[in-house]
């Protein structure tokens, strides 16, 4: 996939390698750090239902769109400049998200943080590409586990920093460490050529299109959607569903999804290592199938048996993601055509996971029952094998277009 031969991980690269690290932490932080304190908030001023819902709804949408745009932005700004660009964003959204005077400027500023968040998210697998491609698997390791650190450690301090002091101080805190993130990229900009000496390629702005005719693209984009499905299908009804089939109270239910996000961690730790050894990703899909299929056929027939079991299984199948992140890095040539397959993976993934929660919620309230959408979700779960099946061969995007159309990428 990449030629480079590895070379000691901080010869060179110290800035970039805590600048994603850093990077990685705010992205995820910004986001899970709202819903714990919306009580608090509400104390203040109204946060009605329908914007709540909104907020809920808004990531994915904004994922999608900015996977669309990043892109288009990377080729004229560059991938440094539009990390800090992104960076910023993020860091006015949270401190401006902590004065919020009512609902409408709390939604406002939500918006404004998840923006930077889509544009990060695309970015990331890139610069890993750009710096490390000696090191994809380790430094997706790297940022993978630092962001699932991240989803979970702001319910944590939310609520008793908000106690302490107040929601404003809670949500802007996250700041700090948005703010820190932006200074190795700026000393990276400043040093530029003296950071890696890495000739940074001409931007072809046809890459995103020709990926659309590529099914190792498709194969890599159905990966990245089928972790994103069950993952938000799971944040947003999973204790619903426990409370409705399994028997176990709302704070029981609620510490079963805590279980559920605490399975992305040992998938964080282990999978983006493995995703450069290709026989290796036949047995990873195998496991995520084989999980998710036994999860969803015990919550359909034997839901209060073993809840705890299932939850585990259902939170085995998003180890996609770490995958589908090293994958983007692996089956690239170039950063370039890593920040275009990272664009039209998450923009199409988002796109249509954004649908998903709000359309599991309408099928269960006419049909009053689980399962329609717990069968949905098995069929979404079997429609990984095909990319599995692909992504088990070898090659780049850039060697499948030119094998099937016969020129240079």
């Amino acid at each position: 996939m990449t030629s480079a031969s590895p070379r000691p991980l901080w010869r060179g690269r110290v800035l970039a390698l805590i600048g994603i690290a850093l990077f990685a932490f705010s992205l995820r932080s910004a986001v899970a750090s709202l819903s714990p304190v919306l009580d608090h908030i509400r104390v203040d001023f109204d946060v009605p239902a329908w914007i709540v819902g909104a907020i809920g709804t808004a990531p994915p949408v904004c994922f999608a769109l900015f996977g669309l745009l990043t892109p288009r932005l990377e080729r004229r700004l560059g991938l440094e400049r539009l990390t800090v660009m992104a960076l910023v964003v993020v860091s006015a959204g949270l401190v401006a998200r902590g004065l919020s005077t009512d609902a409408g400027m709390l939604a406002v500023t939500t918006a404004v943080i998840f923006a930077g968040v889509g544009v990060g998210n695309v970015l990331l697998p890139p610069l890993v590409k750009k710096y490390f491609p000696d090191r994809i698997g380790l430094v997706t390791t790297l940022y993978s586990t630092t962001m699932a650190f991240s989803t979970f450690l702001p319910p944590l301090f939310a609520v008793p920093v908000a106690d302490a002091v107040d929601w404003r101080t809670s949500l802007g805190l996250w700041a700090v460490f948005s703010a820190l993130a932006i200074l190795p990229w700026v000393a990276l900009l400043v040093r530029e050529r003296a950071a890696l000496a890495v000739d940074i390629e001409q931007a072809n702005p046809r890459l995103f299109g020709r990926l659309w005719r590529l099914p190792l693209a498709w194969a890599v984009t159905v990966t990245f959607l089928v972790s994103s499905a069950v993952a938000y299908t799971s944040f947003a009804w999973l204790p619903s569903l426990l409370v409705d089939t399994a028997g176990v109270t709302p704070a029981q239910a609620g510490a079963l999804l805590s279980l559920f996000a605490v399975m992305g961690l040992p998938a964080a730790l282990v999978v983006p290592v493995l995703a450069s050894r290709r026989r290796v990703i036949p047995v990873l899909f195998a496991v995520a199938v084989v999980a998710g299929l036994a999860a969803v056929a015990g919550l359909l027939w034997a839901p209060s048996a073993a809840p705890v079991l299932w939850v585990v299984l259902l939170g085995t199948t998003p180890l996609f993601f770490p995958l589908a992140l090293a994958l983007i890095g692996i089956r690239a040539r170039t950063h370039e055509t890593a920040v275009a397959l990272s664009g039209f993976v998450q923009s199409i993934g988002y796109a249509i996971v954004a649908a998903l929660p709000l359309g599991v919620g309408i099928v269960h309230d006419l049909t009053e029952s689980w399962t329609i959408p717990l069968i949905a979700l098995a069929l979404v779960i079997v429609a990984s094998i095909p990319a599995g099946v692909r992504l088990a061969r070898p090659g780049t995007v850039e060697d499948e277009w030119e094998r099937r159309h016969g020129r240079t990428w």
